[in-house]
Parts: C-alpha cells; sequence; structure tokens
C-alpha cells in the first residue's frame, strides 16, 4: 500500500522546491460532479499526482474537485491523462494556467476530503447547483461592462477584492462565502431586472452563487466563464480591452498576479499606494495585510510595533507569550475595519493616506 500522505517537513521540502532547475507551471481548475467515494478517488489520485511531482492544495467532496496546483513541464502531459482520466467528468476540465508565474507556488502536494469544495453553508434540499448563470466569455464580458443596466458582484473577499476588481464592481462585505451568498441576494433584491453577472478567481464561487441567485428568483444572472484568470487570458489573446483592473489575489506564495499596472490598494500602515500583500513576520500573529516596501524594512516584516517587539525576543520567551493566547487574527479577515483596528491605524482620508 503506497503512503497516501506527506512525511517530510514543510523546512525540507520548501528547500528541495526552490532547489528545483526544471520549469513548473502554475494551474488551478474545479468541477463540479457527483462522487459516491470521495475518499477512494482521492486516494487514487493522490497516488497518481506524486508520480507526476505534483505539488499544491487539492479538495475532494461528493460535489466535486477543487485544486490549485503546480507541474514540472516535462510532466504536464502526464498530469493531464492523469487527471482526465480519473473520472468520466473530467475528461474536458478547464485547466486556469496561471497569468504571472515563478513557478514556485507550492512545495508540497495536499490532498483532503470535505464536505463541500466550496463552503456555501446550503442546506435546502432543492437547490439545484447545476442550474447555473449564463457563461460569458471575455468578449460578452467587455460588452456588459458596458452595458448601465448590469451590475458586476465580486464574490471573493475583502483582501482580494481590495487590491484589483473589475471596473465599478459590487463588494459583498462579508467575512464568508456562506455569508454572501444570502448577502448577495438581499443587497440585489431591488435589482431584480437588471443582469446580474458573478465573478471570482477561477470560477468556481462564481458559478455556485449564480446557482444560488437563480433558486433565489433572479432571471438575469451570468458569470464570468473561468473567472478573472481565464478572463483575462481571453481578453490579452483577443487584443481586448481588460476591465479587470490592478492585481488577482491568489492563494499560492505568489499571492497575487499584476493584471493590470494600476495600483488601487494602500499599505495598511503608511496609506501610500500599494498592493503586495504579506503575512506578519510574528508567528504568533501571521496576519495578511498590505504592507509597501518602506513599512516592511521600518517594521522588519510586521504588522505593528507589538509585533515588532515580540519578534526580537528571545524564542523561548516569544513561546511564553504566545501561550493561550486567541489566534483568530491568523484568519483571512475580510472586515475593513476589523483589519484595520487589529492594525491600530486610522482609516484612510479621502486622499487615501492615514496617519501613523
Amino acid at each position: 500500500m503506497p503512503v497516501l500522505h506527506n512525511r517530510v517537513s514543510n523546512e525540507e521540502l520548501k528547500a528541495r522546491m526552490l532547489a528545483e532547475t526544471e520549469t513548473r507551471t502554475t494551474v488551478s481548475f474545479y468541477q463540479y460532479f457527483v462522487l459516491d467515494d470521495a475518499q477512494a478517488f482521492r486516494d487514487n489520485l493522490y497516488v497518481k499526482f506524486m508520480q507526476c511531482q505534483v505539488f499544491g492544495r487539492v479538495y475532494v467532496a461528493a460535489e466535486g474537485i477543487n485544486a490549485q496546483v503546480s507541474v514540472p513541464a516535462s510532466r504536464f502531459d502526464d498530469f493531464k491523462a492523469a487527471l482526465f482520466g480519473a473520472h468520466p467528468a473530467l475528461d474536458r476540465i478547464r485547466l486556469n494556467v496561471a497569468l504571472d508565474d515563478d513557478g514556485k507556488s507550492f512545495w508540497v502536494l495536499r490532498m483532503k476530503v470535505r464536505d463541500r469544495i466550496v463552503a456555501d453553508g446550503i442546506d435546502d434540499p432543492t437547490f439545484n447547483p447545476s442550474d447555473v448563470g449564463t457563461y460569458l466569455k471575455a468578449e460578452a464580458v467587455n460588452a456588459m461592462a458596458d452595458d448601465p443596466d448590469t451590475l458586476f458582484v465580486d464574490m471573493r473577499n475583502h483582501y482580494e477584492y481590495e487590491v484589483g476588481h473589475f471596473e465599478n464592481a459590487l463588494e459583498v462585505p462579508s467575512d464568508t462565502f456562506r455569508e454572501q451568498l444570502p448577502m448577495a441576494a438581499e443587497m440585489l433584491a431591488d435589482a431584480r431586472d437588471k443582469n446580474i453577472v458573478m465573478y471570482c478567481t477561477g470560477g468556481i464561487r462564481c458559478e455556485k452563487a449564480s446557482a444560488y441567485m437563480r433558486h433565489q428568483g433572479f432571471k438575469n444572472v451570468y458569470h464570468v466563464e473561468g473567472g478573472i484568470i481565464e478572463y483575462t487570458r481571453q481578453a490579452k489573446a483577443q487584443g481586448l480591452p481588460v476591465k479587470f483592473i490592478g492585481k488577482n489575489f491568489v492563494f499560492d506564495e505568489r499571492m497575487g498576479e499584476r493584471i493590470t499596472e494600476d495600483v488601487i490598494a494602500h499599505c495598511h500602515q503608511c496609506g501610500e499606494p500599494c498592493d503586495t500583500h504579506t503575512n506578519c513576520r510574528n508567528a504568533g500573529c501571521h496576519l495578511l495585510f498590505i504592507q509597501c516596501s518602506r513599512c516592511q524594512a521600518a517594521y522588519q516584516g510586521c504588522c505593528s510595533d507589538d509585533c515588532q517587539r515580540e519578534l526580537a525576543l528571545p524564542l523561548e520567551a516569544q513561546r511564553e507569550r504566545r501561550r493561550g493566547r486567541e489566534t483568530s487574527m491568523k484568519i483571512f479577515n475580510k472586515s475593513r475595519d476589523r483589519l484595520r483596528g487589529a492594525l491600530r491605524i486610522p482609516a484612510p482620508d479621502e486622499n487615501g493616506s492615514s496617519e501613523r
């Protein structure tokens, strides 16, 4: 029986990845389909992916698969054969190849079985996840973006929306996808006669969101096929204007793909234009936030004076201070006000700046 999980430390695996000389390709994909035995499917695919030296994060559930992985260039055809042959529903699955890729996105393969590939909180037995909105390719997306009777709805988290979004897109200000769904329906209650375009990073959230909106009685529901990644690829390949501005946040070591040169976010510490995400270097915090190079140097990669002081302590003293500490701040937080409160800085003024 082959080993079906990793037994090597993260530090060693990361060092191995960084020492690789072969080019890797970062790719994301998802597919909603019915799995009778999600664990057996996971185990079989895990063995095949390990043989192809695939790194990344893969979630499997009775409703399908969701993954972000990196694959050695020489094994890419083997990887596709393994994936396409794993189930009849996957023989035509769309692969979203990263737009801005250094091949260093992952260093270990983690495959987990979950209740859902997207935690949606839907328990209505009459909900039909396959009754989705109309797919839109890049040209149609641009036409919709120019239509005053169309609303674009961003189904991502605040930290994603903050650094990049479609022009004039509506942000749904909730902390989780399961909260966003009913909130989006409530926010759009008076816009039932308008075209509603849902979008997300690679398509998985907005596809389910479009089905939810149809379930709530909305008729003119659309979603961007393949999400921001595929839209941008199509638009650039066809020489179309790119209506998404800024950066596309991604859930790997890169933390972002540059779509346009626009920098629409600000450093959470000084307020200067910046869209570079980082995690606080203090392991007792590890908060995700935006930090410019100047503040990175001044705070030594930390989010606050407190974390900087704690990081300077001997390791045992750091551990003693963290013992029993609430760790919720490690969780990505969508709320703009709560994030600023955690960093102990005021909100920016009308010009986008803030004082320390």
